[in-house]
């Protein structure tokens, strides 16, 4: 079976607790994250989730994962499927790593499964990666406080 993975990784000057809070809290992501939204359901370990992917350029994507792995201030992942499961399949997950006690790492990877890698998953690339960027960075001025209403910056 082929496999396809697309990352993208941002180091934020702001507690990993912190950041854990933002990427959870799914009802706020209509404030801050223009790729992923919405996302209804909570993040427990088997809910399923409504979620839609906006990415740049590219047309909406909705589709409805397992929640497969939280590890408060470390991991999140979810597994979904489009049309059958086994013919596109794809793991997101979301991981924060501690560089300091104020700052951390957050990567954000998708690994694309399936008969129909090969078509699919050069399509979703090119769209899903400036995607992830533009989360990250909007992640990124969230958990800084660089977007907070009337603040001009620190």
């Amino acid at each position: 079976m082929s496999k396809k993975e697309i990352q993208a990784q941002i180091e934020i000057d702001a507690p990993a607790e912190q950041v854990w809070d933002i990427l959870t809290n799914f009802d706020d992501f209509r404030e801050w994250n223009t790729f992923i939204r919405p996302v209804v359901g909570r993040a427990e370990v088997g809910n399923k989730l409504r979620v839609q992917i906006r990415p740049p350029g590219g047309r909406p994507i909705a589709f409805q994962p397992r929640v497969t792995k939280v590890e408060p201030k470390k991991e999140l992942r979810w597994q979904g499927h489009m049309w059958l499961q086994g013919l596109f399949d794809s793991e997101h997950i979301f991981t924060i790593e501690p560089l300091g006690p104020e700052k951390v790492r957050f990567v954000q990877r998708v690994i694309f499964s399936g008969m129909l890698v090969s078509v699919m998953a050069r399509n979703h690339a090119v769209n899903i990666r400036p995607g992830f960027r533009d989360m990250n960075q909007a992640l990124k001025e969230r958990a800084e406080g660089t977007k907070v209403a009337g603040d001009k910056g620190r």
